[in-house]
């Protein structure tokens, strides 16, 4: 029998005094039977970093012709597309051809960096495209948060993102690799 996905309730608010969004929401997150904690996590960061109504989270692992959250508009153009990890060069493209912006977050530091290193030149071609990379201690931390049913608030401002659960403040260390102009 096949394993079943472990369902997590977040109650998020979002403060992105950059983007000059404010956003509560209650979502539902199921953690696929080969998701870590964290990579799960880094899903709901992804959602908060991004943060508007009509994003949402996919198939992802189930399905590699989606991403593993989007943005699709009312005429089905998709908007914003965000892969996790550390996509080959034709996941990259397929990312950056269908979506209007193409965002990756990726973890790991040896395996992310040694993956930049390979793709950084193909990822240039992409004008579309950012990548950040969130190190390994906010990885750590983001799995220690998590709980079944969680109370999450992000605070972004100044490139800076502190995520606030009911029992500690964690600021989250993220790089920007590659930015749109």
């Amino acid at each position: 029998m096949a394993t079943k996905a472990t369902i997590f309730k977040a109650n998020i608010n979002v403060a992105d005094m950059d983007r000059e969004v404010y956003l509560d929401k209650n979502l539902t997150v199921a953690q696929h039977p080969s998701e870590t904690v964290q990579r799960m996590m880094l899903r709901i960061v992804a959602w908060a970093l991004n943060a508007n109504d009509q994003l949402g989270f996919t198939k992802g692992l189930s399905d590699e012709d989606q991403p593993d959250l989007w943005q699709v508009s009312y005429s089905d153009e998709i908007e914003l597309w965000v892969d996790l990890g550390t996509p080959d060069e034709k996941r990259i493209k397929k990312g950056s051809v269908r979506g209007k912006k193409s965002v990756i977050y990726t973890y790991g530091e040896n395996s992310a960096r040694n993956w930049w290193k390979q793709q950084q030149s193909n990822a240039r071609k992409f004008k579309n495209l950012e990548v950040y990379f969130i190190d390994d201690q906010s990885m750590t931390a983001l799995a220690d948060a998590a709980t079944r049913t969680m109370n999450l608030q992000f605070t972004i401002q100044g490139g800076e993102v502190w995520l606030n659960t009911d029992n500690e403040t964690i600021e989250l260390n993220i790089e920007a690799w590659q930015t749109q102009d």
